[in-house]
């Protein structure tokens, strides 16, 4: 069969993809993934086929345009209200958030962003998709497009979670709303941008393009927010790019290693960064005289502004996290997918400067596992790191909450697994809906 995936060109959006399209390629299939021009050349490193839609622009020109434009706040977009009720997990009963407030939600941040990461690429995927005929389209989870094309062709077509399904619940909550108001006062803006362009191709809108027909989820099953009634499991494998193991990680630390890290995404884009340099010297200070090896990851020009690094710490421009991690007792990090599953996937204590968009829910998970700590970046000062840090060395307790976490992780299929799976779910959708 052949296999799109799609993703919008960002690398910590592609990376999840690639062990599932290369175990997909190795079984025999097609596999081509489709991204804006700026991540061609990361798709081709992975030793994957890419296809080249919408413009040149980079994504960090189309912000700054789009600010400029007025269409797009300059600066963190912060909700009036609370929402803490969309990252509880468990079986309790959970209150859905409120019309006014989950309508503000999609207003103001779900609908810009989705005509950010996918208005340009639409025109270009839909026609590549009617050339190339895919069986199977596979979606980052905000690069909707994708189920667009999908839908246009025929194609099956499915979202890959590689983080906290906040999408599907603020859906469901916006839906379980809508019901409750009258006719005449339930504008539903996502609905019209998928609308919008399902009709351009002479398609129309059902609740499938927003949801996908199932999904792929790389978390273990109780920590799932509110899961797709066809749900995958697969196991998280980590692909960090382009990568060489540093010498020094050759041999064991001398002393508990502890690895700092805030994620590929940071150095693409300065709103994402986690904390001010000035934070990150005060973090060094107050672990200078622990007997640790304070890994830190840190660009070059950052590091150029530190005014003075400890004798137990390495600064590191980059280190493959899949390598570097098993060998750590913490994993400090800001709750980045790569950071989050990676770490969890080889059982080390984790303490979690949440700054990601479903930071809070990872932080519910790590106080149910006991498999970690969190901390927001402004209380992230040097006392309160190190408090936290020789919590999570002197209490195996940690230890321990990680590695059932770490075991829970590796009982999910493998994503050669899976490709039984898809093929049987083609098989299965090409009998229950012809293409047009």
């Amino acid at each position: 069969m052949r296999v799109l995936f799609v993703t919008f060109a960002w690398k910590t959006h592609f990376y999840p993809m690639v062990p599932l399209a290369w175990a997909l390629q190795a079984a025999g299939h097609e596999v081509r993934v489709a991204s804006e021009p700026e991540l061609l050349d990361t798709v081709t490193e992975a030793g994957l086929t890419a296809v080249s839609v919408g413009p040149e622009e980079t994504l960090e020109q189309r912000i700054r345009r789009t600010q400029e434009e007025g269409d797009l706040p300059k600066g963190p977009i912060v909700p009036p209200f609370s929402t803490d009720s969309l990252y509880e997990i468990g079986d309790g009963h959970r209150e859905g958030l409120p019309w006014e407030d989950i309508t503000w939600l999609f207003d103001n941040v779900v609908v810009p962003r989705t005509r950010l990461l996918n208005d340009g690429m639409v025109d270009d995927l839909v026609a590549f998709s009617r050339s190339w005929q895919p069986d199977l389209v596979l979606c980052d989870v905000v690069t909707n497009a994708g189920a667009v094309a999908a839908d246009v062709v025929g194609a099956a077509h499915g979202r890959l979670l590689f983080w906290l399904d906040l999408s599907l619940r603020m859906r469901r909550d916006f839906l379980r709303a809508k019901e409750q108001q009258p006719l005449a006062a339930r504008p539903d803006a996502l609905r019209d941008w998928y609308a919008g362009w399902a009709q351009k191709y002479g398609s129309d809108f059902s609740e499938e393009l927003v949801t996908g027909q199932f999904a792929i989820n790389v978390l273990p099953e109780p920590y799932r927010l509110e899961p797709h009634e066809h749900t995958l499991s697969m196991r998280y494998v980590p692909y960090n790019g382009r990568s060489v193991v540093p010498p020094w990680l050759y041999e064991p630390p001398r002393a508990p290693r502890v690895l700092m890290t805030f994620g590929i995404s940071a150095r693409q884009l300065a709103e994402l960064q986690v904390m001010s340099v000035e934070q990150v010297q005060g973090i060094l200070d107050a672990l200078a005289d622990l007997d640790i090896e304070l890994v830190l990851t840190l660009p070059e020009e950052a590091r150029q502004q530190l005014d003075s690094v400890p004798d137990n710490t390495r600064i590191a421009d980059f280190v493959p996290f899949n390598v570097v991690a098993p060998t750590c007792s913490v994993v400090i990090h800001h709750g980045g997918a790569g950071n989050f599953n990676g770490t969890l996937l080889h059982g080390v204590p984790q303490l979690l400067v949440d700054s990601a968009v479903d930071a809070p829910a990872k932080r519910i998970v790590l106080e149910k596992t006991r498999a970690g700590l969190s901390v927001s970046p402004d209380e992230a000062t040097g006392p309160r790191v190190r408090e936290m840090l020789e919590q999570l060395l002197g209490d195996g307790a940690f230890r321990a909450g990680a590695q059932r976490l770490q075991r829970e992780a590796l009982d999910q299929p493998i994503p050669g697994a899976l490709v039984q799976e898809l093929e049987r779910l083609v098989a299965g959708d090409r009998e229950s809906r012809p293409r047009p």
